[in-house]
């Protein structure tokens, strides 16, 4: 059995890494509760956006001609893999590694694959690997539409131009503050609406309906890659929160654990003390 010099070290060690971890739990919950309204918020205008432009490209005859519908055949293929710049958050930045890992290995095993990384730590993980068109860790430090958008023109421009026949997003999208789900969304070319069917409102465009549709794609695939990095922003803070919950009540087991086996200890060093003590006078007294 450790001695008490030990024990009282361990605890105060273990004390310490509690107060670090229940801390680190109430900051991810203060940034979860803003990203999730933020992420609650942007989701019906995505959603509405994405029906919007579903509904429009339906009506037209035939392709619209979009070049980011273009289909080809895949060669070369560009993931975008969202994932956090900071750890202690659990599995989440494992299993965004795990799921990139799989499409390299299974789906496009074969073909060429780079990748564009939002996150250092999935960034220091795959780039001993595959190759990294650009590593886009620091949008976290300014989280606006603005900075997403330019990130999604590049991507644009990398599809237009022929570097790639197609590009993914893997990211972890946002349920509750202890459940997020690993998704893969395919960003180009633009996947065709299965079943669709033009609404039987007759509507008067203005301009054309063409041009509408042209107008808004650029658009829809800026909010769509927007909304996956809040997604994945929110996902990571319930992810840390979750993981500090379990470490603090983790610490706060073997806190108590060492605690009792301390006082153990201590009651058994008295007791021996007792002893020789009462040992020593029967001695004298004979």
């Amino acid at each position: 059995m450790a001695n008490l010099k030990e024990l009282r070290n361990r605890i105060t060690s273990v004390s310490s890494t509690m107060q670090i971890t229940s801390a680190m739990k109430m900051v991810s919950a203060a940034k979860l509760n803003k990203a999730q309204m933020a992420i609650t918020a942007m989701r019906p205008y995505a959603d509405k956006l994405t029906e919007l432009l579903q509904s429009l490209s339906a009506s037209l005859e035939g392709d619209s001609g979009s070049a980011y519908a273009e289909q080809r055949e895949v060669n070369k293929v560009l993931v975008v893999a969202i994932a956090s710049n900071r750890g202690l958050a659990g599995a989440f930045n494992t299993n965004i590694v795990k799921a990139v890992r799989d499409l390299y290995e299974n789906e496009y095993s074969g073909k060429q694959v780079d990748f564009v990384t939002v996150g250092k730590k999935v960034n220091d993980v795959v780039s001993k690997t595959h190759t990294i068109v650009a590593n886009k860790s620091e949008v976290f430090d300014d989280l606006t539409f603005a900075n997403v958008a330019n990130i999604a023109e590049e991507l644009m421009q990398l599809f237009t131009s022929g570097s790639y026949d197609k590009i993914v997003i893997v990211y972890n999208k946002f349920r509750n503050a202890a459940t997020q789900d690993v998704t893969t969304e395919q960003f180009l070319p633009i996947v065709p609406v299965e079943n669709a069917t033009a609404s039987n409102i007759d509507y008067i465009f203005e301009p054309a309906k063409e041009e509408i549709v042209e107008q808004l794609i650029p658009k829809s695939l800026k909010t769509q890659l927007y909304k996956a990095i809040r997604d994945s922003f929110a996902s990571e803070h319930g992810a840390r929160m979750t993981a500090m919950h379990k470490a603090t009540d983790n610490a706060t087991e073997l806190r108590d654990a060492l605690k009792l086996s301390y006082n153990k200890a201590r009651q058994a060093a008295i007791t021996n003390e007792i002893l020789e003590i009462v040992g020593g006078a029967e001695a004298l007294n004979n």
